[in-house]
């Protein structure tokens, strides 16, 4: 007889809406990032609120995994559920990462990332293993100089609090109970309020006055850094978690489009409050009204719409395909750009913006390739490799 954990049960149909919105802010995080090689700080910052992208990935996890496993405890183990997410997850981290080894020295020309040019090759390779392993690495390894837990790929700092998230489903929130998820999501809001208004409960937020008013951070293991990734991740995912149990949705004619435009909106609205530090509480006030109500209405829109029609249909596949590769591989790229940039100040706006654009499609291309030419075969090859047999 077969034991649990040499099982692969079958993929749950999946929320096409869900997959297509992951998609639509995997979008503006790349242009976000590609935006802010020209900002001159964070209130002016060009689609401004992209960074809340991250909250809105982590409130989609809770609600997906509280989807895909709640009900499938009985079936698999602990074990099983963590190599599901290794398979998953993992391969398309290790491309990414590999994709900013290969780059590493072409960012060099940026005062920023004062480390590159001085760094040995076999500094470089090490580095490589120690974040294929999803070490988060020492400051001995701050290669590039940005202190962040991926030197070669520092947007995978949002996927080393994920794999977090997954353990600690598997070992102790997928125990918790409905009223203990509210007590916890209740806990984690008042964390989250917070951190948006700056109350500095453990004395650690005046390290970061330079994004006062905001949630940005959470990408290295200082301890404002610690604290501000722990409270973006925990709200989100129980919240998610939670919409999940309570099974309830809200049906909209037409709710991929809708719920589109609406997270549109969001990412892209511009500094609230403007750059007055006496108005920065405005800014606080928007974002926690976007984490703590706004996405998670959004996200029960989605799961309880559908695509009716095959256009809506194809675009939030094809944005739900690359939504992971696309973030987990885009910031290699605009290291290169933050370079160039940065020893071409000079160079005509249409310079600017035709090397801009160049690298957002190849952005596009590169996590549509990688996907079907890396990702989905390895990802086969390692459940074949890891089951037994398929449900």
């Amino acid at each position: 007889m077969t034991r649990n954990s040499d099982v692969y049960l079958s993929s749950k149909p999946r929320y096409e809406i869900l997959d297509g919105l992951r998609g639509v802010a995997a979008i503006i995080v790349v242009a976000f990032h590609l935006f802010e090689t020209y900002s001159e700080g964070v209130p002016f910052q060009i689609l401004n609120h992209g960074y809340l992208a991250v909250d809105f990935f982590f409130l989609l996890s809770g609600y997906v995994i509280g989807y895909a496993y709640d009900d499938r405890w009985n079936k698999m183990t602990t074990w099983t559920f963590l190599k599901r997410r290794f398979i998953r997850l993992h391969p398309m981290l290790v491309f990414g990462t590999l994709v900013g080894g290969a780059l590493f020295y072409l960012g060099g020309d940026h005062p920023y990332f004062y480390h590159i040019n001085d760094t040995p090759w076999w500094s470089v390779v090490l580095c490589l293993c120690v974040c294929i392993l999803m070490i988060p690495a020492p400051k001995y390894l701050d290669i590039r100089g940005g202190g962040g837990l991926n030197p070669l790929n520092e947007a995978t700092w949002s996927l080393s609090w994920e794999y977090f998230a997954n353990v600690l489903y598997a070992l102790v929130i997928r125990k918790l109970s409905k009223k203990a998820l509210c007590c916890c999501v209740a806990l984690f809001g008042v964390a989250t309020i917070l951190l948006c208004f700056d109350i500095d409960v453990f004395g650690v937020l005046s390290m970061r006055n330079y994004a006062s008013y905001t949630v940005i951070g959470g990408w290295s293991l200082t301890g404002d850094q610690l604290q501000i990734g722990f409270t973006r991740l925990l709200y989100p995912f129980f919240c998610g978690l939670l919409l999940s149990r309570a099974g309830k949705r809200i049906t909209v004619k037409n709710g991929f489009w809708w719920c589109s435009l609406f997270v549109t909106a969001l990412l892209v609205m511009p500094r609230v409050g403007g750059s007055n530090p006496e108005n920065y509480w405005m800014n606080g006030l928007y974002e926690a009204v976007c984490i703590l109500i706004l996405f998670p209405l959004i996200v029960v829109m989605g799961a309880g719409s559908n695509v009716t029609d095959k256009r809506s249909y194809a675009v939030c596949k094809f944005l739900g395909d690359i939504s992971y590769p696309l973030y987990v591989t885009h910031y290699p790229l605009v290291y290169v750009q933050m370079s160039w940039a940065a020893t071409h100040k000079d160079a005509p706006l249409g310079t600017h913006v035709l090397l801009a654009v160049g690298m957002f499609c190849l952005a596009i291309f590169i996590a549509y390739a990688s996907l079907k030419v890396y990702d989905e075969p390895v990802r086969e090859w390692l459940k074949n490799k890891c089951f037994k047999r398929k449900e």
